[in-house]
């Protein structure tokens, strides 16, 4: 159960629709993930959230001080990591690094076991999870708001009963497509916005104020996320609830959030925070603080299975004989690399999502597709790596 061999590889693909949000535009996906494998030939898939390539140059770096390691002791994989990039990576890229290794090591764990990474969690607790349907970016059409609509209210008929929406072009704009929105949906589908931080406290309490009455589920990073004060006092004067945490790193990076009392929904994002290993440890101080944990995610099916095992761990808060059911994010919007080159076996039926039972994460890569979407820049000997 050594580590033999730890092979990153950095995925891309041209989008048919370029979309784009408050911070910039996207016209291509870009994904590093990485499989591990075993003296005895047993392998796991991890993935990083970020900069794929630089992501691959921490893998790389890494790497060195995992081979020949007991796969399944991965706390102590992690802070050999966490030690070698404390000085000059205690957040951003080399732990997203970490992170995609974490999780891989959580794949082959479950494998070797025969149980899926939720019951090594310590159990599947929430066995329904109801996920909602993220997308509702911007693009470069002059009937954008009937485009929104229409993209709604697709994700209703498919049974989601929650969707969140992009904000941040500006408050009147805002304040303008999440009114066409909120009369399309009704009242019987929630409506969360996300302004990726584009706006300062005093904007940002000024549409929070002005979205309250179309009963809002929460307002994703409506500030900068190193503006701590400005979260604590949107929470303060609004009735939306906040969320935030995407671009918080460890659980160091949490207990900062939660201290300054900025959030009401924790949102680490499990491929960038520290893996599984750390996020389990945010979900612990979570509880501890009275947060919910709503875990952000963005990527392929193994970003996505990693976040439905954790939330299928998450405790209830505080819990009650009727609970509603957990939710958890669910990127709608055009990738191939998570459609075509990860498999999975997870059952989305009338917004209801079935934790798999399968041991590990419960995907796997279609290793031609991988060659077919590799990116040949920085792989310029790809083909030879994947099938060595």
């Amino acid at each position: 159960m050594k580590i033999q061999k730890i092979e990153p590889f950095v995925i891309t693909h041209k989008l048919d629709t370029p979309f784009y949000f408050s911070q910039w535009q996207y016209d291509t996906r870009k994904i590093c993930i990485v499989k591990i494998t075993l003296d005895d030939g047993t392998y796991g898939w991890g993935e990083g959230y970020g900069p794929a390539a630089v992501i691959k140059s921490g893998i790389d770096f890494f790497t060195p001080f995992l081979l020949g390691k007991s796969a399944l002791e991965h706390e102590i994989l992690w802070q050999e990591m966490y030690r070698r990039s404390m000085d000059y990576a205690r957040s951003g890229a080399f732990q997203a690094a970490i992170s995609a290794i974490d999780v891989a090591l959580w794949d082959i764990k479950g494998k070797l076991l025969n149980q899926p990474v939720s019951v090594l969690l310590g159990g599947i607790k929430n066995p329904i999870i109801e996920p909602y349907a993220t997308g509702l970016y911007f693009t470069r059409n002059e009937n954008l708001e009937e485009l929104l609509v229409n993209e709604a209210l697709l994700y209703k008929s498919q049974g989601f009963k929650a969707t969140k929406m992009k904000v941040g072009l500006g408050i009147q704009q805002d304040l303008k497509y999440i009114a066409a929105i909120r009369k399309a949906i009704g009242p019987d589908m929630r409506l969360m916005i996300d302004s990726n931080h584009a706006y300062s406290y005093k904007e940002a309490i000024e549409l929070a104020r002005k979205a309250e009455k179309y009963d809002i589920s929460w307002f994703e990073e409506p500030v900068s996320p190193e503006d701590y004060d400005g979260y604590r006092r949107l929470r303060e004067n609004t009735t939306i609830p906040i969320a935030g945490g995407e671009c918080e790193y460890l659980k160091f990076g949490f207990k900062r959030l939660f201290d300054n009392d900025c959030v009401d929904i924790a949102q680490p994002d499990i491929c960038a925070t520290g893996g599984l290993t750390e996020a389990k440890r945010i979900t612990n101080l979570a509880q501890a603080y009275n947060k919910d944990v709503v875990p952000h995610t963005w990527g392929t099916w193994i970003a996505i299975s990693a976040a439905i095992h954790l939330v299928a761990n998450l405790d209830k808060n505080p819990g009650r004989m009727y609970n509603d059911l957990p939710t958890m994010e669910l990127d709608r919007t055009e990738n191939a690399l998570r459609d075509e080159v990860t498999l999975h076996n997870v059952k989305l039926e009338n917004g209801h999502l079935e934790v798999p039972r399968t041991p590990g994460l419960g995907v796997d890569v279609d290793m031609d597709k991988l060659e077919y979407y590799l990116d040949k820049e920085i792989h310029k000997d790809g083909a030879v790596k994947i099938r060595s």
